[in-house]
């Protein structure tokens, strides 16, 4: 067997400088790494056990949530989607079902922490062509009490019994990877509260990038390139994680809080080709303290492979108005312009 040594996804020599983050300039080659010899660290943080003790049961799973996923204070919520899709995917090829994820609708009760896991299924339907689940993300609180954190329907199904598209949509016009903004170019402080940056090559579209400067657009747009970094290939259950991987579209709304997600919806359309994922991120509504933010993800071959809809939380600071160019606060509230 020819053991392939692949350059690890990290900055690339020439790749656009993140100004508006650092002023360091050029970076260093990057290491080979020999993916044969490694374990993917999304494919650690999706391993599944017996739970023991009194929640030992069938279909029911003992995992772990790292600090090396986190965004802010909590677990991102594409990890925990996969954890659950991963759990629920076990019980249902294990029973005969259907491998792959096709949509996935899940509830976000509490923000998931780091340590122990318990995640239950059951099996709500397997049909010829589709397979129904539902999924329960739980960990202990301070008291031992178990709490839920996510709850879930997801139904899965044979990606490739249905691999010809028939109608599909194109992927966005956007600089190449080696002309994006990398996350590694992030301030430190900004990475260590982030440390899901860490385990991702992120490249944000320098034209959906202003409000890195403090310069957001106003229009709720947001486009990048994503990948593992140690070179791990995108499989239908990674998707869920590249759906939620992103900086939030609010960003580009000159809103820099956290912006929880409610609900997320999401749908997986295709077996996504080893390589690059082009990702972009939309928003339109935000009223109520609410908002939604809609996901395309396209595979390296331009192949439309996901998309989501999820309900977010926000708060509006008391300046809002303020921080935001006469433009771009027009294009939020959706004013008419001055010429008008």
């Amino acid at each position: 067997m020819t053991t392939v040594r692949a350059a690890a996804p990290g900055r690339e020599r020439g790749a656009a400088p993140l100004s508006m983050w650092t002023q360091a300039n050029g970076c260093a080659d990057r290491p080979l790494v020999d993916l044969a010899l490694m374990t993917s660290e999304f494919d650690t943080a999706m391993e599944l056990a017996d739970p023991g003790g009194s929640e030992s049961a069938p279909g029911t799973f003992g995992a772990t949530f790292t600090d090396g996923w986190m965004i802010g204070n909590a677990v991102n919520g594409g990890i925990v989607m996969t954890l659950a899709t991963t759990a629920l995917q076990r019980v249902l090829t294990d029973s005969g079902g259907h491998p792959d994820p096709v949509a996935f609708s899940g509830y976000f009760l509490t923000p998931s922490t780091p340590g122990a896991v318990v995640v239950g299924t059951s099996v709500l339907r397997s049909g010829r062509t589709l397979s129904t689940g539902q999924v329960s993300v739980s960990q202990r609180d301070a008291e031992g009490r178990l709490v839920e954190r996510m709850r879930a329907l997801a139904t899965f199904g044979d990606l490739d019994a249905s691999a010809v598209p028939v109608r599909s949509a194109a992927p966005p016009e956007m600089a190449s990877p080696d002309q994006c903004v990398a996350s590694d170019q992030a301030p430190p402080s900004f990475l260590r509260s982030s440390s899901l940056l860490q385990r991702l090559d992120l490249r944000i579209d320098p034209a959906t990038a202003g409000w890195a400067a403090g310069k957001p657009s106003g229009k709720g747009e947001m486009r990048g390139w994503l990948r593992l970094r140690d070179g791990r290939a995108p499989d239908p259950v990674m998707l869920l994680l590249a759906l939620d991987a992103l900086p939030p579209v609010a960003f580009d709304l000159g809103l820099l809080g956290w912006t929880p997600t409610l609900e997320f919806t999401g749908h997986v359309r295709a077996r996504p080709a080893p390589g690059w994922l082009q990702v972009a991120l939309s928003s339109e509504n935000l009223s109520g303290g609410l908002m939604e933010e809609d996901a395309r993800v396209w595979d390296s071959t331009g192949r439309f492979v996901a998309q989501s809809r999820q309900l977010c939380g926000v708060r509006l600071p008391a300046d809002y108005a303020s921080r935001l160019s006469g433009t771009a606060y027009r294009r939020v509230v959706g004013a008419p312009s001055q010429s008008n």
